[in-house]
C-alpha cells in the first residue's frame, strides 16, 4: 500500500503536524522499530504477528480444509478477531461460495440463517482460542443442533481453528475433526494472516500465497523511518494527529467490497490502542455512500477527526447508459468508475479546503496480494502507534472484564465482575 499524507499537514489542515514536527518524531520512530524489530526476532507475544507472511503454511491450511472444499455455503462462528479477518477478505474478492459469519447472537438473526442455508452443502468452521468463548460456543451448540435436526452429520462438515488445549480441542480430536492451531503469540485481531483469517479464503478459492506475498512485500518496507514506510507514515500520523485534536479517525474505503475492512480496522484500532485513557476513537464509513450522511460532520463539525480514504487506482468499470434528459446528458459521457474516482477526488478536497486532516491509503487493486499489504501495513501501523503512545498493544483487559461479568451471570463461575452488574445507577423514564 501507498500512504498520501500531505493532507494532514499543518500548513493545510487544523488539527495538522508540520514536516518539523515529523522529523522529529521520526527519531521515537527509528527507536520504536528498534524495539519492533526485537520483539519479532524474540517471537514476543504480538510482535509474532508481524512474522505471519514467513510463518502461516498455505500447503497446511488447504490440507485441513480438503475435506470440505466442496462446500457451497461456509459458515463461520467466531467473534471479533477469529471472524473479522476472514470477513475483511472473502468479502473483498469473489467466489461461487457463499461466506456467512455468525459472529453475534441475535436469536432471529442466527435462526434465520440457519433456516436459509441448505444445511446437507454447508460448511462450518468455528474459531476460538480458548475454545471457551460464550458467544462462539453458544452457536456452534445452536449450529450443531441445526445440523443434526437436518439429518446432516456435522462431523463430516466442520473445520475447528483453535489453542492447542480447550473444549474445542478436546472436540476436534474426539470426533476426529480435522482443525489447525491458532498461533501462539498472536493476538486475534492481528490473526487475519494465520489460519484464523485464510480458513475461510481457502474454502473459497483464494491464493493464499498471494495474500501472504503482499503482506510480506509491506514487511519487506518496515524501517527506521516513517518517510521510508508506507506503514509507519501512517502510524506515526494518526499518533500525531490524535496528540494535536484529532481523536476521532474515520476509515472511508472507496471500494463496496472494502467495506468490512473498515470493520477489521475498527477493532485493530480500538481495542489496541484504547488504553490509560489514550488511543484515537475509529469510525466506520464507506465512500460513496457516506458522503451524504456522514461528510456534513466532518468538513463542518468539530475538528476532532481525522478521515482516512483507503482507495484503489483499478477496478472493473461499467458505462453509464445516455439518456435524453438534458440535466443528465453529462454522465452518458461518463462510467460509474469514473463517477466513483469524481466522487471521491472532490470529497477529498473538500476537507482539504476546509482545512480538515486526512489521509490516502493507495492500493492498486482489490486482490489477495493487495488486501494481504493492507492487513499487515495497518497491523503495523497499529504497532507502531502503540509503540509511540506507550501502551501495550496486545492486550485488552476491558475485553476480558466484560467476558468475566457474562460468564458470571450465566451461572459459569463466581466471577466479581459479575456482581458490579446489580450496582448500576437507575434514572428510568417509563412511558
Amino acid at each position: 500500500m501507498n500512504v498520501d499524507i500531505g493532507n494532514a499537514l499543518s500548513s493545510v489542515a487544523s488539527p495538522g503536524v508540520s514536516k518539523d514536527s515529523l522529523e522529529r518524531l521520526d527519531e521515537r520512530v527509528a527507536t520504536a522499530h528498534e524495539r519492533i524489530e526485537t520483539g519479532m526476532a524474540t517471537e514476543d507475544h504480538g510482535y509474532e504477528a508481524l512474522n505471519l507472511p514467513e510463518r502461516t503454511d498455505p500447503d497446511e491450511i488447504r490440507a485441513a480444509v480438503e475435506p470440505i472444499a466442496d462446500a457451497e455455503a461456509l459458515l463461520t462462528i467466531g467473534i471479533g478477531g477469529s471472524s473479522l479477518g476472514a470477513a475483511t477478505i472473502t468479502n473483498a474478492l469473489e467466489s461461487d461460495t457463499e461466506t456467512v459469519f455468525l459472529d453475534n447472537v441475535d436469536p432471529e438473526w442466527v435462526s434465520n440463517h440457519l433456516e436459509r442455508l441448505p444445511l446437507a452443502e454447508t460448511a462450518i468452521n468455528v474459531v476460538s482460542r480458548s475454545g471457551t468463548t460464550a458467544e462462539t460456543l453458544a452457536n456452534f451448540l445452536v449450529v450443531r443442533e441445526a445440523f443434526e435436526s437436518a439429518g446432516v452429520d456435522w462431523t463430516e462438515r466442520t473445520i475447528v481453528t483453535t489453542g492447542d488445549s480447550g473444549p474445542l480441542r478436546d472436540l476436534a480430536e474426539r470426533h476426529g475433526l480435522p482443525s489447525l492451531l491458532v498461533p501462539d503469540g498472536v493476538p486475534g485481531r492481528f490473526s487475519a494472516l494465520s489460519a484464523v483469517g485464510m480458513v475461510a479464503a481457502a474454502v473459497c478459492g483464494h491464493d493464499l500465497e498471494a495474500l501472504l506475498a503482499g503482506a510480506a512485500a509491506e514487511r519487506e518496507t518496515l524501517s527506521g523511518s516513517l518517510f521510508d514506510c508506507p506503514a509507519y507514515a501512517y502510524g506515526a500520523t494518526t499518533y500525531a494527529l490524535d496528540q494535536r485534536g484529532a481523536g476521532i479517525n474515520a476509515l472511508l474505503p472507496y471500494a463496496e467490497s472494502l467495506e468490512t475492512s473498515a470493520e477489521w480496522f475498527a477493532q485493530l484500532w480500538a481495542e489496541s490502542l484504547g488504553k490509560d485513557d489514550l488511543g484515537q476513537t475509529p469510525v466506520r464509513a464507506l465512500g460513496v455512500t457516506d458522503q451524504h450522511s456522514q461528510l456534513q460532520l466532518y468538513r463542518a463539525g468539530p475538528r476532532d477527526k481525522l478521515v482516512t480514504f483507503v482507495t484503489t487506482a483499478e477496478s472493473a468499470d461499467r458505462p453509464i447508459p445516455t439518456t435524453e434528459v438534458e440535466d443528465l446528458a453529462y454522465l452518458g459521457d461518463a462510467t460509474l468508475g469514473e463517477l466513483r474516482a469524481a466522487e471521491f477526488e472532490a470529497t477529498e478536497a473538500s476537507l482539504a479546503a476546509a482545512g480538515r486532516p486526512n489521509v490516502r491509503v493507495e492500493l492498486e487493486r482489490v486482490d489477495e496480494f493487495e488486501l494481504g499489504g493492507l492487513l499487515y501495513g495497518m497491523e503495523a501501523a497499529c504497532v507502531l502507534a502503540g509503540e509511540l503512545y506507550g501502551v501495550n498493544t496486545f492486550e485488552q483487559p476491558a475485553v476480558e472484564w466484560a467476558k468475566k461479568a457474562t460468564r458470571g451471570l450465566l451461572g459459569g463461575g463466581d466471577f466479581e465482575e459479575a456482581a458490579a452488574v446489580a450496582e448500576k445507577t437507575e434514572l428510568r423514564v417509563e412511558r
